[in-house]
């Protein structure tokens, strides 16, 4: 088997995962969450919203996240794949760092952990962009960005239309050569409440005193595999599409 085979079956198995119905664990997750929910005072929720909308704003018209590395313009798949594997263990290192230290700190320190962690994983982002050969200065790069992002962080319905878009990208990103009409065109609320959703048995858990920093480092873990899995293979699939048409 070459490795374009081996990548589109792994890419097959993902996408078989993604859509599985919810397991018990999972289910209960989300009972438990939203139990843990009701406690948290509606001040946290806001100031977690506001910075979701602030950090995706900023990553999608600022320069604040533009990778310093070159952009792998002749990296071959495999290689490519290595160094997005290579580049995740030391972002994973940070996330779980971040994640433990601020769990220690109770509520309050684990209200700045939100924004840190969603830092981290637009850092993460852009610069696997690089590696895989596509330059985030270009408008469309961070909306695909953002869409593998929601991707990641949504239910089965909206996972399903992302999953879509990103297997056509070749098509879609003409749309998407300006920032004009972006901001306005942006579903802000679904964007931030599936978001919220996403995380909050994890990294509601971090808030608990006595386990907080024990489970902020095992939130952050899990939460940037969970993107790491789903961005590397959004990657793989339109390089897979690039390599035939270079071909032909």
């Amino acid at each position: 088997m070459n490795y374009g085979h081996k990548v589109r079956s792994e890419i097959a198995d993902w996408e078989q995962k993604m859509f599985k119905p919810p397991g018990w664990l999972e289910k209960t997750s989300k009972t438990i969450g939203n139990r843990i929910n009701h406690w948290i005072p509606p001040k946290v929720h806001s100031i977690i919203t506001t910075t979701i909308r602030s950090i995706v704003r900023t990553a999608l018209f600022g320069a604040e996240y533009t990778p310093s590395r070159p952009v792998q313009h002749t990296l071959e798949l495999e290689n490519a794949d290595q160094e997005a594997k290579d580049l995740f263990a030391l972002y994973q290192k940070i996330a779980v760092a971040e994640g433990a230290g601020t769990g220690a700190g109770g509520i309050m320190f684990s209200m700045v952990d939100f924004p840190a962690l969603i830092a981290i994983k637009m850092k993460f982002l852009f610069d696997l962009a690089h590696v895989y050969g596509y330059d985030t200065k270009h408008f469309s790069e961070r909306v695909f960005i953002l869409k593998v992002f929601q991707m990641t962080f949504s239910g089965q319905e909206n996972r399903a239309r992302l999953l879509h878009s990103i297997k056509h990208w070749h098509m879609e990103k003409e749309q998407w050569l300006s920032d004009a009409d972006y901001a306005q065109n942006m579903d802000w609320e679904t964007f931030q409440i599936e978001y919220r959703d996403a995380m909050d048995f994890r990294k509601m858990l971090q808030m608990v005193p006595g386990i907080g920093a024990v489970a902020g480092a095992w939130a952050n873990y899990t939460i940037l595999e969970e993107l790491r899995e789903s961005a590397m293979n959004a990657y793989r699939l339109r390089r897979l599409h690039d390599d035939i048409v270079d071909l032909g």
